[in-house]
């Protein structure tokens, strides 16, 4: 694959002029040009603005500041299109995306730009020993690190079969994990899913042991990884592979064994009594595992913006109130604080309830929440009823439901199946238009239910996961089919 054209641009990281650790400055890093390997490894602040410059790439509005998000939830059932617009998704939204499509190709170029950058980091570092003391040399390999695995997992997700269909058999994506200088790397077979999810899980493994246990600050715990957040990260992974164990295991890491359910490690984390609370400035709530951060000098660019997308200010997708939609499921009530606090009844726009958890808008600031704790928490919920303690499956899920609805009673939780389905039922509400909820379905090899295509799409279908992108195939000679 082609990503860049010469050595500036595999260097082109950004960096601020003056950066501080524990101050916003990397919020609006500005980018340096012509700068060889020796010169960015030759004070220990420019090695930080290119861990800076990491999350910087993986926070475009082409990945995880935006459009990642946005995708995974317009494929589904929660959300209805306003205005047929092809810029904001609309083919997609029908199911009628293909590889020529140049939104999903930006997902792709972007992810791998990421990829690379944190190879050539890796490299620089390893190349450079003297450049910062060794402790946060390891800080460092463990942001790095993560940074990678996320990209390589939510990359897997869109172009590539779920694991649990045939346990990761089938192809999954290139594997690059050596920094690309010029095109002499272009032609490079896809490896297997499985392969796949084992380096990611590699990465994440010595993430965790690299990774400090937190920062001086709660702004630098909620936008840069620490031990707790490749743990967090580790549990959706394992959900994803079905590895039930596994997720119980890296969750009561940082789940405490009975209610009040919280971490007692490092990070103190845990849900937040007011969830419209995480969505609001300063967005570094105990509950943010791991956040996006945006400015004014860098938000998520033109009509990439989850706010452009969902909020009542503009509405390209209002809520779903017909009988597919999770709105108007019995177990999302009115007196609910999701529904009271984080959604509108009535726009100015639409006319249908929209979203209101991203309403920082014009400029779009709002931070991007990537891992909450009430993410681990249902992680750890449906891992414990699948195959562990199906009562700790009930409490927890209790847990993150009460906090919004304390009035709420669960009824039929009679079964495994009904706990199941209460707690995917449960992620549909609390994770609303954070872009959880295509990959929740093909998470578990079910069909998805596309409101836009106004059909159910089986797994057996082209349209259930995305070709890989024209670019990538036109470059590269060896990805196959």
């Amino acid at each position: 694959m082609k990503l860049f054209t010469n050595k500036i641009g595999y260097l082109t990281i950004a960096l601020a002029l003056t950066v501080s650790s524990c101050s916003k400055d990397f919020l609006s890093a500005v980018p340096e040009l012509d700068l060889s390997d020796a010169t960015v490894f030759n004070s220990p602040a420019r090695v930080l603005s290119q861990v800076n410059g990491l999350y910087g790439s993986a926070k475009n509005g082409s990945l995880f500041g935006g459009r990642y998000l946005i995708y995974n939830d317009i494929r589904a059932e929660e959300f209805v299109n306003r205005t047929t617009n092809s810029v904001t998704g609309y083919s997609t939204y029908q199911g009628n995306q293909d590889p020529s499509d140049t939104y999903l190709a930006g997902f792709w170029i972007q992810g791998y730009l990421t990829i690379n950058r944190a190879n050539l980091f890796l490299e620089g570092l390893t190349a450079n020993p003297n450049a910062v003391s060794s402790a946060l040399a390891a800080n460092y390999r463990g942001e790095a690190k993560f940074i990678r695995a996320l990209t390589y997992f939510s990359l897997v997700q869109f172009f590539a079969k779920p694991y649990i269909l045939d346990k990761g058999a089938s192809a999954g994506l290139p594997l690059r994990l050596k920094g690309e200088t010029s095109s002499a790397g272009n032609n490079l077979a896809r490896s297997t899913v499985a392969q796949v999810y084992d380096q990611i899980l590699k990465d994440l493994n010595e993430a965790e042991t690299e990774l400090p246990d937190s920062y001086a600050s709660a702004l630098l715990n909620t936008t840069r990884a620490h031990k707790n957040s490749a743990i967090a990260l580790k549990t959706r992974v394992l959900l994803a592979k079905g590895d039930y164990a596994g997720v119980i295991t890296e969750a009561n890491k940082i789940v405490s064994t009975t209610a009040p359910f919280r971490s007692n490690a490092r990070v103190a984390h845990t849900l937040q009594s007011d969830v419209s609370a995480v969505f609001k400035a300063p967005y570094t709530t105990t509950e943010s595992i791991f956040s996006f951060p945006m400015d004014a000098t860098n938000a998520p660019g033109t009509q990439n913006q989850l706010g452009f997308y969902f909020n009542a200010g503009n509405v390209e997708y209002y809520l779903n109130t017909g009988s597919t939609g999770i709105y108007s499921n019995p177990q999302f009530a009115a007196t609910d604080d999701r529904k009271t606090k984080l959604t509108v009844a009535t726009t100015t726009i639409a006319k249908f309830p929209s979203s209101t958890k991203f309403s920082g808008i014009s400029p779009f600031i709002d931070y991007v929440p990537n891992i909450r704790y009430a993410e681990v928490l249902l992680n750890l919920a449906e891992a414990e009823a699948e195959g562990g303690n199906i009562n700790r499956a009930i409490d927890i899920l209790n847990a993150v439901h009460k906090r919004s609805d304390p009035s709420f009673v669960f009824t039929g939780l009679d079964s495994k199946a009904n706990v199941v389905k209460a707690i995917l039922t449960e992620r549909r509400i609390e994770f609303l238009a954070e872009g959880f909820r295509a990959n929740d379905v093909l998470r578990r090899g079910e069909s998805l239910n596309s409101f836009g295509a106004g059909a159910l799409i089986p797994p057996s279908d082209p349209r259930y996961i995305y070709g890989i992108p024209l670019v990538e195939t036109q470059t590269n000679p060896g990805i196959g089919n």
